[in-house]
């Protein structure tokens, strides 16, 4: 979501979504329905929130850094009125911090006020913002979110409709986007359904949102999918209108929607994230056991996995790490040392469980490995006498450019080593990752098809689904 680096370099050891998006329209008090579905996916983006309203003669917006409960309160709501809000959870990144990059971004077009929310990455923004520059675009964020405004600002097409479509298909990458116009509103996924977006029903209302935990919070009725490639559009009156503009190619929803990012309590696809990781912890106890007297979870991300693992390993659960919620997660410290230290504050071993036990640690991906050598050293200085890392993905080996917030290739502990090296790295007894193929199988899939995959699975199989504009263009190393 920030055009100042292409390849930036996160700071953390955990991969992260970058946005969560939510919108309604036909409801009224739409800023506070808003305010609240974007509370449930604040684990989506934890540093700025925003909101824009549309109140039937005019759009209005707030936006600020910090949780949506920190920024949101009833008399700052008050100053958003009408039926028809959209609103934007995100994590910012190098050179991407600011109020200037905060969503929804809104623009006067000639067509009338167009507002977008945008959850994913536009993988050729930097060289579709150069020919916009050249031809005298002026840009006011570092976001590749505003290339979409100006795409549809220069587009020749006669209605706004017709020019956001003219706009989508000169983007490349993953993409779900909320818009808003004097006409109503617009939801879309991109052509491969790479991120995820639903929609659904509160009363007359309709709404749209990153996941489906959104609407159990505001009591909505989840409706279906948003599909790979669809526009949705949706009127004052009510009215639902589809567009395929894209055709239909194969879809490949990203997979680590459901190894991580997802809420457990959503569904993706008809499948329970929840459930999805219990099975990859299952499969992952099938791949690779170990003897061992307990299975314990790195809270909290670890958790369904491991119950998953000790319920087919028939080898007891244990909460041996304790978390505390009271502290920033990990990766927002600014260097390795004050990581490491947050890893100490953010969890703490549970001695008790964990002393003199031969222990099976579950979590969810080693992107660094610096987090999960601060794990391995925690439960040996509670008095372990074996640790044999399990992770309830497989090894991440390449950089993702689809709205999810990697480290560089060079930085991702995977591509540089084996198994058996990130075993000794991490300090661990045995180290092993879930299978390609189990992942598939956790997720209802038979196996992964190697010609055409049913996901993108790309930050694990270096198979990128489009084209990387941008980064062939700069020459980098893949």
């Amino acid at each position: 979501m920030n055009l100042t680096h292409p390849f930036r370099d996160a700071d953390g050891d955990k991969l992260r979504e970058e946005c969560g998006v939510f919108g309604v329209i036909g409801a009224q008090e739409a800023a506070n329905i808003t305010a609240a579905g974007l509370h449930s996916l604040q684990h989506r983006g934890q540093e700025a929130v925003g909101i824009t309203c549309f109140s039937g003669s005019d759009f209005r917006s707030h936006r600020g850094l910090g949780h949506v409960a920190q920024v949101f309160d009833n008399d700052t709501l008050e100053t958003l009125p009408g039926a028809m809000a959209s609103g934007h959870v995100r994590y910012s990144t190098t050179g991407g911090s600011g109020l200037r990059n905060v969503q929804p971004l809104y623009a006067d077009l000639a067509a009338g006020g167009f507002s977008i929310a945008h959850n994913g990455n536009i993988s050729n923004a930097m060289t579709l913002k150069r020919d916009l520059v050249m031809k005298g675009s002026i840009f006011q964020s570092t976001s590749d979110t505003e290339v979409i405004i100006h795409l549809v600002a220069t587009s020749r097409y006669p209605t706004l409709l017709d020019k956001f479509i003219d706009a989508l298909r000169m983007v490349e990458g993953g993409y779900a986007l909320i818009c808003m116009t004097n006409e109503g509103m617009m939801a879309c996924r991109d052509p491969l359904g790479i991120r995820p977006l639903v929609m659904g029903r509160i009363g007359d209302a309709i709404v749209f949102a990153s996941e489906t935990v959104a609407f159990d919070v505001i009591g909505a009725e989840f409706i279906r999918a948003v599909e790979p490639g669809e526009l949705v559009q949706v009127d004052f009156k009510g009215t639902i209108s589809s567009h395929r503009p894209f055709g239909s190619p194969s879809p490949r929803p990203c997979i680590f929607e459901h190894v991580y990012f997802s809420r457990p309590d959503s569904v993706m696809d008809g499948i329970s994230v929840y459930q999805a990781r219990k099975q990859i912890g299952m499969e992952l106890a099938k791949e690779s056991p170990a003897n061992a007297d307990v299975v314990i979870p790195v809270p909290d991300s670890g958790v369904p996995a491991a119950i998953g693992y000790a319920q087919e390993s028939g080898i007891p659960f244990e909460l041996g790490i304790i978390r505390s919620h009271y502290v920033g997660r990990t990766f927002i410290q600014p260097g390795d040392a004050a990581r490491h230290s947050s890893v100490k504050r953010k969890h703490n071993a549970n001695r008790a469980i964990v002393e003199g036990k031969r222990i099976i640690l579950i979590d969810d991906s080693i992107v660094r490995g610096t987090t999960s050598m601060k794990i391995v050293e925690m439960m040996r200085d509670a008095g372990a006498a074996e640790v044999h890392m399990r992770i309830a993905s497989p090894p991440t080996q390449h950089s993702c450019f689809y709205g999810v917030d990697t480290p560089e290739r060079s930085k991702l502990l995977a591509a540089k080593m084996d198994t058996q090296a990130m075993a000794e790295f991490i300090k661990a007894d045995s180290l092993a990752f879930v299978t390609i193929d189990g992942l598939y199988r956790a997720v209802g899939e038979p196996k992964r098809a190697k010609k055409c995959p049913q996901f993108c699975d790309a930050c694990f199989t270096g198979d990128y689904p489009t084209r990387l504009t941008d980064f062939e263009t700069a020459g980098s190393p893949a």
